[in-house]
């Protein structure tokens, strides 16, 4: 237990609570204050069936719950890490030191007073104030006050440590592999053994290793033995007519490996990270129609999405919950029309006929997918929780594609380091039924890609 004159107290703000019900456990050790502004902007936003109220509905139990175990409130409740959580409520004498330039009615202004008040209380002891909001923390430091970001809900503290789902190797490295290279039958081609070298991250299991050369030839990681030796077998080119699905082909390497992701059986969830463009969606969809209709591995396609407004809320469009989400799927109906070409004139007629169905993703909680190929696309807006809860729903014989581009997300409360498709691919990289590929050419048109590059 940290002694009472090194334990820090922490501030925090509204948002922490509303992001992390559980964000209490990662301050445990230390002293928590909860200004009482924080109780009732978090009272407003309580009521509703979206993510933000259930956060805030589980934050309010974890409250009632420790404070129902204390016997005086003024001397704090006792947290589990040997902490104390106390409850601000002489906010209008805090808000005396308030400097007269900040308005005294704001919920972010007392929470600063907050913090000045028992900075002056406590002038021996590390006082931090905990928010999302940048605005808030930059007030705060003008003001003298030490402040930090919320950063445990991170999945992952760098995104260049994200698994792209390739591992490109130089000649010098390829060469000296290549000595000790075993060489066994593979029913497509090439089936190299080789071992990896000391020092050099190993790849993933079903990742791709791209060989050196002025042709790229990538393979697949299908194997990892002891004794760092690798499995490496050929890919099947869906870069040529005779191997286009449903009439697609892939365009460059990366939409290659995709295709072989996807394509692949023995995969029950892929991921694809990808630019505006760069053809996640029609990729998607076209292996999905293949496998559906002509192999028949599954009996329907479900499509869904996260629906974040910049509008309108999904809830005031009229109609039934196809006509409701219509709108969120164009891009679905949009790729749709490039495959069925001439059979596409009617989208809404067309989806019963080739097994497609669109549904919101608030109403999977409960669902089991069974023989379904689920797409979800935008899955940059998931929140882990709802990551998990999609995820969870899939039944035998099914398969889930996570499609997404973590420099797109319109959720407030997420961010590239925080999302649920972050936390999947993270959490599933090495598994030998998941796959994941970051794509970065723009495939759209070349306006579209030199708009990516420049904009």
């Amino acid at each position: 237990m940290i002694d009472i004159q090194q334990r820090k107290i922490y501030i925090l703000d509204t948002n922490v609570l509303v992001h992390d019900p559980n964000s209490l456990q990662h301050f445990d050790e230390h002293d928590v204050v909860l200004p009482i502004v924080v109780l009732e902007e978090m009272d407003k936003v309580k009521k509703g069936l979206d993510e933000l109220a259930r956060n805030v509905r589980e934050a309010s139990r974890q409250l009632d719950e420790l404070s129902e175990a204390c016997d005086d409130l003024s001397k704090g409740c006792e947290l589990p890490g040997g902490g104390r959580l106390f409850f601000e409520m002489s906010h209008q004498k805090a808000l005396d030191l308030l400097p007269e330039s900040l308005a005294r009615g704001g919920g972010d202004n007392r929470i600063i007073a907050v913090c000045l008040s028992v900075k002056q209380e406590h002038p021996d002891r590390q006082v931090i104030l905990v928010s999302k909001d940048i605005n808030l923390r930059v007030k705060a430091r003008a003001l003298g006050l030490k402040t930090e970001d919320y950063r445990s809900d991170r999945v992952i503290s760098d995104l260049s440590i994200l698994p792209s789902g390739k591992v490109r190797l130089d000649e010098e490295v390829w060469t000296a592999m290549a000595e000790g290279m075993e060489m066994l039958e593979h029913d497509r081609g090439n089936h190299f053994v080789v071992t990896w070298p000391e020092g050099m991250d190993m790849p993933f299991l079903k990742s791709f290793v791209v060989l050196p050369g002025e042709r790229e030839i990538a393979m697949h990681c299908t194997q990892i033995d002891e004794n760092r030796r690798v499995h490496l077998c050929d890919i099947t080119s869906y870069r040529t007519e005779r191997h286009a699905i449903w009439g697609i082909q892939a365009r460059n390497l990366e939409q290659n490996m995709a295709m072989n992701l996807l394509m692949d059986a023995e995969l029950d969830l892929v991921a694809m990270l990808g630019l505006a463009g760069s053809g996640k969606t029609l990729l998607a969809l076209a292996a999905g129609l293949h496998q559906t209709l002509d192999m028949g591995l599954y009996e329907k396609i479900l499509v869904t999405r996260a629906t974040v407004p910049m509008g309108q809320d999904i809830g005031f469009l009229p109609g039934t919950e196809r006509e409701k989400l219509e709108p969120w799927m164009g891009a679905i109906t949009d790729n749709l029309s490039i495959l069925l070409g001439d059979e596409a004139q009617n989208i809404g007629d067309v989806l019963g006929q080739h097994r497609i169905e669109i549904a919101a993703l608030s109403f999977a909680r409960g669902r089991t997918f069974t023989k379904t190929w689920l797409i979800v696309d935008e899955a940059q807006n998931l929140t882990p929780h709802q990551m998990k809860t999609i995820v969870t729903r899939m039944g035998e014989d099914s398969k889930i594609i996570l499609l997404g581009n973590n420099a797109q997300i319109d959720t407030p409360y997420l961010t590239a380091h925080t999302n649920g498709l972050t936390l999947a691919v993270s959490a599933f990289a090495g598994w030998e039924h998941a796959g994941h590929i970051a794509l970065k050419a723009s495939e759209r048109s070349r306006l579209a890609a030199k708009a990516v590059e420049v904009l």
